[in-house]
């Protein structure tokens, strides 16, 4: 799978409208993004993702990730020799373990347990599949040791959600030079702190809510009093905003540290599919 630097992370690609969805990733690819993301909460994931891979030519789709206390591995070994006999060389299977209050609430109440032995029987259960899952075809969501460990000796790679660019040199040195190291950089197209505020707090506010993404940026030298007020340098570190220059630079600090592709994510507060942020960002960053 060739990957550009450059990729787009959209909910709004597996939750919206599929007709709208379809549209949109036909126009990404012609912007030139390499590869969509969509994310996880259960139900049909691979429905989406043949509906992007049938709207596209080459572009490269991705989970990210695929929640793997709400599929059964033999759904996920199904769909995902379905999906790479009809779209060879084309997708791309990011695995999580997602966060304890919501498969918890979703499933029941004390499914989530053990995350890292999980991950690793989840991984065997794919091994064993009619076909396997080949190593190379799958990635971890990892943000701490462990995790990071596992996705080395078991995985193609990473995709890490929430994370700085320090992250990202921490995560290709943990799985050496030959994996995928694919990060999430969530941006906003505005001109003022105050119009990203706006638009993200809340949005920062509930993922700080789950220990893993707390957790993580603890790891990363932030302090219990940034988390808690969310603060500026938290929240700058996290989100960027700003014109499309201050945008490339960050992902260019991705790159550098040793991503081979940033998933961006736009925010707007509205729009499930912000077409005309993504064509800013196309003029710029590919």
């Amino acid at each position: 799978m060739d990957f550009s630097k450059v990729g787009i992370w959209g909910a709004g690609l597996r939750f919206g409208d599929p007709v709208e969805a379809a549209e949109s990733a036909a126009e990404l690819e012609e912007l030139g993004f390499g590869s969509l993301w969509v994310p996880d909460g259960g139900g049909p994931i691979f429905d989406a993702v043949n509906n992007l891979l049938g709207a596209t030519r080459t572009a490269v789709v991705a989970t990210g990730i695929l929640n793997l206390w709400m599929h059964e591995p033999e759904y996920v070994v199904d769909g995902y020799a379905s999906v790479t006999a009809a779209y060879p060389d084309r997708f791309l299977l990011g695995i999580g373990v997602g966060h304890a209050p919501v498969v918890d609430k979703l499933r029941d109440p004390g499914t989530y347990r053990r995350p890292i032995a999980s991950t690793a029987a989840f991984l065997d259960e794919l091994d064993k599949g009619h076909p396997p899952i080949p190593v190379d075809g799958r990635i971890l969501a990892a943000l701490g040791p462990k995790m990071l460990s596992l996705a080395a000796e078991r995985t193609g790679g990473v995709h890490p959600y929430l994370v700085t660019p320090e992250h990202t040199g921490l995560a290709r040195e943990a799985v050496g030079p030959d994996k995928l190291v694919l990060p999430e950089q969530t941006v906003i197209l505005c001109s003022t702190a105050d119009e990203a505020r706006a638009i993200a707090t809340e949005w920062l506010r509930d993922y700080l809510e789950f220990p893993n993404y707390a957790n993580s940026l603890l790891r990363l030298g932030f302090t219990p009093e940034d988390l808690k007020t969310l603060s500026d340098r938290l929240f700058d570190a996290m989100v960027v905003w700003g014109g499309e220059e201050k945008i490339k630079a960050r992902i260019d600090e991705h790159v550098a540290a040793g991503a081979d592709q940033v998933c961006v994510q736009v925010l707007t507060g509205k729009e499930e599919l912000p077409r005309e942020q993504w064509r800013r960002l196309a003029a710029a960053l590919v």
